[in-house]
């Protein structure tokens, strides 16, 4: 099957980014909701931000998995995802295993500031803090135990070696 030979067709309004400065439609959100699972992939991996947005919020676990797909995904859109404390565990764990959205300092902090992101990334990102940000950590009631007592151990070991 070669791409774009399928039967699902997406509307262009979904696919093309808007002008700067125009309204997106209110229905949008309506229009998707109607959309099959098949659409709703199509979608995912060829939508605009708007889509984007919308999508990787969806119910079907399937579906926020193949917007992280979307060639055209900016790394603010993933710092979104990584902040979201609704987003599924697997799809932290999809966007820590990504180099080139690990790269990006927003997207590690992201990652290790939110609860739902698996204990060996976010301990596995620690490292890779601005002591900082690993001296909040250590006092955030926001995130696991465990990251807390890691940062709290990481700035302990550098006090004490200063």
């Amino acid at each position: 099957m070669r791409l774009g030979t399928d039967a699902i067709v997406v509307p262009p309004g979904l696919v093309e980014e808007p002008p700067a400065g125009k309204a997106v439609e209110k229905s949008l959100v309506a229009r998707i909701r109607e959309m099959t699972v098949g659409e709703r992939i199509k979608l995912a991996l060829r939508g605009n931000r708007e889509a984007r947005m919308i999508l990787v919020r969806d119910s079907n676990r399937m579906i926020p998995r193949f917007v992280l797909q979307n060639p055209r995904i900016s790394d603010d859109e993933v710092i979104a995802v990584g902040k979201n404390r609704n987003a599924d565990d697997d799809l932290l764990r999809a966007i820590a295993n990504n180099r080139e959205w690990t790269k990006n300092y927003q997207v590690r902090l992201a990652l290790v500031t939110n609860p739902k992101t698996p204990l060996v990334i976010a301990l596995r990102l620690l490292g890779s803090l601005y002591e900082r940000d690993v001296r909040r950590l250590a006092k955030s009631k926001n995130v696991s135990a465990t990251v807390s007592a890691a940062a709290k151990r990481s700035v302990l070991r550098k006090t004490e070696g200063s």
